[in-house]
């Protein structure tokens, strides 16, 4: 069976970003230690207060290593199966070096698994910022110019006319992590325009993936369409410490030896309306929802914790959601799901052993009515 092919019309269009960071690669080994992936940090986790839902330990997919097909190939069919239309696969570029490819290089060449994806370009400066070290530069993301772009654009050309890859009016999506970062972004997706016509593709769909800046344009700055990252959203209102409350001080620390409990602890129910904008209805906005959101694997009592999320109130934050993208045609309708398996954000959809398939099925219930 064709992994996209659905039973049910799907009532808007669910893409879940998916990280490749569950395989050893020699630059983790230097930097982290042998073997070091995103595992690594994910299985040390404990609970920092009690009732805190750490560690988060996968069921279903088991702790896998996605140099194996037949875990991309599981983890198709279970999208697949609940609702997903396909993967955002995290991309890195530094100037000419990728890093973490080789999941995604597979799914190119192999051809499996047969389930669409579209790419999403992380363009941000690696550092030790999620694991306590955040003045610790591990590789710097640049910009030498024109023919870097196009050295960049020739190497996702075979991703951009496989017939897997997800496109809006026919043209390929590739969403920037960090828009504001680019020198010039118009330069940027004007000339990847250019490039994509030559190549006989009819454009290509740029997403601008805001952080805590305020609500722009997107045509303004030769993007189609935005969304907002979830995490940047939490971090930007605790920041600024305008109405999200936390609720750190109603628990102690599990450890006499603790130096300080987690500070930013906070409801999911409460934090869910900041996940969702309002936009003026001339702006081209794509949702994206979180079923949870705990770093605190990687940065201890420095994270931010979301407590008690439930697959109940995710369901609601997943039809609000619905709702913002209802007035757009079809192939517009498009939310995003952060994530399909940051394990160590607390942030998957993937089953674990506390939730199981519930996350999924309710992506199931919501989408295919």
């Amino acid at each position: 069976m064709n992994l996209s092919e659905r039973n049910n019309t799907p009532i808007a269009r669910a893409i879940a970003f998916y990280l490749p960071q569950f395989h050893p690669i020699p630059e983790n080994d230097e930097w982290w230690g042998k073997g070091f992936t995103e595992w690594t940090n994910t299985a040390k986790a404990k609970p920092l207060f009690p009732g805190h839902y750490q560690p988060h330990v996968p069921s279903d997919l088991g702790f896998y290593d996605l140099r194996l097909a037949k875990t991309r190939i599981a983890q198709a069919e279970m999208a697949a199966e609940y609702g997903i239309e396909g993967f955002c696969y995290w991309h890195y570029w530094f100037a000419g070096k990728r890093l973490l490819e080789h999941p995604f290089s597979e799914v190119i060449q192999s051809g499996e698994p047969n389930f669409p994806f579209c790419l999403g370009w992380a363009n941000d400066t690696w550092s030790g910022i999620w694991h306590g070290a955040p003045n610790r530069i591990l590789i710097e993301q640049t910009y030498p110019g024109l023919e870097d772009y196009k050295n960049h654009f020739d190497s996702l050309l075979s991703a951009f006319t496989d017939d897997r890859y997800l496109t809006v009016d026919d043209k390929p999506i590739f969403l920037i992590y960090k828009p504001d970062k680019l020198p010039d972004s118009i330069q940027f997706t004007d000339f990847w325009r250019e490039l994509a016509h030559k190549a006989g593709l009819k454009g290509l769909h740029f997403i601008a993936s805001l952080q805590d800046e305020p609500i722009w344009k997107p045509e303004k700055r030769g993007f189609d369409a935005i969304t907002v990252a979830n995490q940047s959203k939490i971090a930007s209102v605790t920041k600024n410490k305008n109405g999200l409350t936390g609720i750190a001080n109603k628990f102690k620390t599990h450890s006499r030896k603790a130096l300080k409990r987690p500070e930013h602890v906070y409801d999911y129910k409460d934090a869910m309306r900041y996940f969702l904008e309002d936009v003026s209805a001339d702006i081209e906005y794509y949702p994206s929802v979180i079923p949870n959101w705990d770093n605190s694997p990687r940065s201890g009592t420095n994270g931010i914790i979301l407590h008690n999320s439930t697959p109940e109130l995710f369901g609601e934050l997943l039809q609000l959601a619905i709702n913002k993208v209802s007035h757009l045609p079809d192939n517009h309708k498009i939310i995003f799901i952060k994530s399909w398996n940051e394990w160590a954000e607390g942030n998957h959809l993937e089953p674990d052993i506390k939730f199981g398939k519930r996350y999924l099925e309710t992506i199931k219930q919501v989408l295919m009515r």
